[in-house]
């Protein structure tokens, strides 16, 4: 019988596991059912470590996703960050008011960063806890693209990339920011994480254009696709919304697996990623997980079992973080259903 370590492992390479892989992107709903605040978990490595240690032992699911906020790597190179007591930290104004102040950045530094070293002191605790029964994820937050809209905010940053002008200076920053995530990503490694992510969400094409996402997305995730190979690591990319128009492009990234969420259409990504790479998801977390009832949830979680749960290479995940509210019975119930498909 396989641990959870090698359940995942074995759906990243392709091979059959002895039951369906499940790893949660659970760190809000962890968080409170260990009784902690926002506040309180991303302040605390051990209460990070202590919220998913107990969310395993009561779930029994296969790999941890150690994530804290979006916003984590955007703080430790300037952007203004907000703590709010009972949510994620998050971020509502740029560090670059004007894109020419490119030109004034020096090389990124985020070693020193309190909050990075939160991250990764918790990684560490759950490495050392789990050793390799349960496969630890660890988040490395923002990909390049989405980092440097966060630097010059959404708005501005939609804009820099609509002037042909604008061209160079948007590249050094989009270089500038592949070189703060490649520094998380060998921090982590250093933590003995088993696997590293990104989100890069502003990417979507509900954002940008597949064209604006090949020339200023797309190249960068896959640098940080080789940073994780030369790390002698897997990676798994995230995007949010309907990625169908750009998901032949992520798995051309050379990403291990690509994250969706429940907007993308479940059969075109199985035609997509099918013996390319692993697909993680993609149940609804808010309109099922949360929201939903127990037999919506056990609907849901066959629909999507009929079209991948005797494939190769797939982890049933929810599409993008559970919300902290979800009933603990309907996640109880998509892992029920997985494990008593094969």
């Amino acid at each position: 019988m396989m641990n959870g370590y090698q359940r995942i492992i074995a759906a990243l390479k392709g091979e059959q596991p002895d039951s369906i892989p499940v790893m949660l992107h659970n760190f809000m709903m962890a968080a409170k059912e260990a009784g902690y605040t926002q506040a309180e978990y991303r302040s605390d490595p051990q209460k990070i470590a202590n919220a998913f240690i107990q969310s395993v032992e009561k779930y029994q699911y296969d790999g941890i996703l150690v994530d804290v906020d979006t916003v984590t790597l955007a703080g430790a190179v300037g952007v203004p960050v907000d703590f709010p007591e009972h949510e994620p930290a998050r971020s509502n104004r740029g560090c670059l008011n004007d894109l020419k102040e490119v030109d004034d950045l020096g090389e990124p530094e985020i070693s020193k960063n309190e909050r990075i070293q939160i991250w990764l002191e918790a990684v560490r605790i759950l490495v050392q806890y789990f050793g390799k029964e349960i496969l630890i994820r660890g988040n490395c937050d923002q990909a390049p693209f989405s980092l440097a809209s966060m630097m010059r905010t959404p708005a501005g940053w939609m804009l820099d990339l609509l002037d042909p002008e604008n061209q160079e200076r948007v590249h050094r920053l989009l270089s500038y920011c592949l070189e703060a995530g490649r520094q998380f990503m060998q921090l982590m490694a250093g933590t003995g994480a088993h696997l590293l992510s990104n989100g890069d969400s502003p990417a979507g094409p509900e954002m940008i254009s597949p064209e604006m996402y090949r020339e200023f997305a797309m190249p960068y995730e896959a640098r940080m696709v080789e940073t994780a190979s030369k790390l002698g690591l897997g990676y798994i990319l995230h995007i949010c919304g309907n990625t169908g128009l750009i998901l032949a492009d992520m798995v051309e990234t050379g990403a291990d697996g690509v994250e969706l969420d429940h907007k993308t259409d479940a059969l075109l990504a199985r035609d997509i990623t099918s013996n390319r790479c692993c697909f993680i998801g993609n149940i609804d977390p808010s309109g099922v997980l949360a929201l939903g009832d127990q037999q919506t949830v056990a609907t849901k979680t066959k629909e999507l079992l009929a079209l991948f749960g005797r494939t190769r290479g797939f982890i049933l995940n929810a599409g993008c973080a559970i919300p902290a509210e979800t009933p603990p019975e309907n996640i109880r119930t998509m892992i029920r259903t997985a494990r008593e498909f094969l």
